[in-house]
């Protein structure tokens, strides 16, 4: 029997509820929605590390963060940790990225990819733009982002990728491959050829972006959420909206409306590519995989971005239809990106490699069972700024709040449990308070949750030789 291909779609920075099957059925994204209805859908899955690059790294290493050293972002990933491309062993598959990277190098193929399509920097992506008479606006023929995110359909990110993608399965539709097509959208900014596809009625704020401000949680994150403030005072004044943040609900509304216009730009290409996945006859011939590096706050907690163990970020849509299958199965039991490679490699017919901490949950594919265990997840300093002047803390006591480090795990059972080195501890009862309101850690009436999620990160920590003291 032939063994299968791989196509692993990879969207940057994409929340779970911009797709009906976790509860976005407002969201314009049909071919999302048609994958997940056929897929085994994970409905409680977690990164490893909430921002780009460590999350991006251990997917593709199978590593946890503190293991790699790779903790805060746009750091390349060293050649001593191999990645899911160098340790495929069936030299037959073609494999093939086509995207965004984020670990070093993102101009020229890496890291036992074969064919690479680059859409960040000076990239193929700024070539075929050049080639369109599109004049840079940075030096060295870049284009920020900002930029780009005002180009026309035709000119956008995922067409380019849907594109390619379509041509690389042609031309190897004979052939054995490996296909990642990773979307810098809908990453900030927010802003795109589909601002207007969502109507205002379309689009629901989370409960606490309403909410009045807590000082519940960490000072880390309030720190962040005056910076955002401050940044969207000023760009109300130089921009001709808000791209990367904003402060009324309105302006919540205005922002989540464009970020959704870009979900459904992403959407778009992913029905394309999949359409001739089907035209050449290798929907049932293909292993289809869908997730995101992390999510995004969008106003949730009066934040906006990654960076926090909010579910809003740190939880993200997780799909994956195997070949045949046509019909949608949920697995509600917490999961992890550690998994994510374990998962994949015995899907294409290989075991484990040893170094790697994660398991194959292969068995919940197949209709089996495994027993629920807890997820756990990190966070270490990340270079992030505060205002100059902050009213909520002095300057050192703000250099050391986003000099924190965090450890957190989420229980099979529903509870949230994050500690921290220099901030405030957080306990979310998920199943009785999902949108993470009421911290319940200094109430005094868990201390035996506490207890077991405190011993539970420690028994995590001496098994994957994390020596944060915490």
């Amino acid at each position: 029997m032939r063994q299968p291909n791989l196509l692993v779609f990879l969207p940057d920075q994409q929340r779970t509820d911009t797709m009906a099957c976790y509860g976005g059925t407002k969201v314009h994204a049909p071919a999302l929605n048609k994958l997940a209805s056929e897929s085994v859908i994970f409905e409680r899955a977690y990164v490893t590390q909430p921002i780009c690059t460590p999350s991006r790294a251990s997917l593709f290493s199978g590593l946890w963060p503190h293991t790699t050293g790779y903790t805060r972002n746009s750091v390349p990933l060293e050649q001593r940790f191999p990645t899911f491309a160098e340790l495929v062993e069936n030299r037959d598959y073609h494999c093939a990225y086509m995207g965004k990277w984020h670990l070093g190098g993102d101009a020229s193929a890496q890291r036992g990819f074969r064919d690479w399509v680059s859409t960040e920097d000076v990239s193929d992506y700024s070539r075929f733009l050049i080639s369109h008479g599109i004049a840079p606006d940075r030096e060295n023929n870049a284009f920020s982002r900002r930029f780009i995110s005002t180009l026309s359909l035709e000119l956008s990110k995922p067409k380019f990728l849907q594109d390619h993608a379509c041509q690389f399965i042609k031309q190897h539709r004979r052939d054995l491959f490996v296909l990642f097509v990773a979307f810098v959208e809908p990453h900030t900014p927010y802003n795109g050829p589909f601002n207007e596809e969502h109507s205002a009625a379309e689009v629901d704020l989370d409960e606490t972006a309403l909410a009045p401000p807590t000082d519940e949680v960490p000072l880390r994150y309030r720190l962040i959420r005056e910076r955002q403030h401050a940044h969207a005072i000023l760009d109300r004044a130089r921009l001709p909206q808000l791209y990367y943040a904003g402060i009324t609900p309105e302006e919540y509304r205005g922002i989540k409306q464009r970020y959704l216009g870009l979900v459904t730009l992403v959407d778009r290409s992913i029905g394309a590519i999949l359409g001739c996945l089907a035209q050449f006859g290798l929907l049932d011939e293909t292993i289809i995989v869908h997730t995101s590096d992390h999510g995004d706050c969008l106003g949730a907690h009066q934040l906006f971005g990654k960076e926090v163990m909010f579910e809003e970020a740190a939880r993200v849509p997780y799909l994956i239809r195997m070949p045949g299958q046509g019909r949608s199965v949920r697995i509600n039991q917490p999961i992890s990106h550690i998994d994510f490679l374990p998962t994949l490699l015995e899907l294409l017919g290989q075991t484990k490699p040893p170094h790697c901490p994660g398991q194959s949950r292969v068995a919940l594919l197949k209709g089996g069972s495994m027993p629920p265990q807890s997820i756990f997840m990190e966070w270490s300093p990340n270079r992030a700024k505060t205002v100059k002047r902050s009213s909520l803390a002095t300057r050192r006591q703000a250099k050391r709040a986003m000099e924190e480090s965090t450890r957190a795990v989420v229980t099979s059972d529903g509870w949230k449990l994050c500690l921290r080195d220099h901030d405030l501890n957080e306990l979310y009862n998920l199943k009785v308070d999902p949108i993470e309101a009421h911290n319940l850690y200094y109430t005094g009436k868990y201390d035996a949750v506490i207890a077991r999620g405190r011993d539970e990160i420690h028994r995590w920590q001496e098994m994957t030789e994390d020596r944060l003291k915490i």
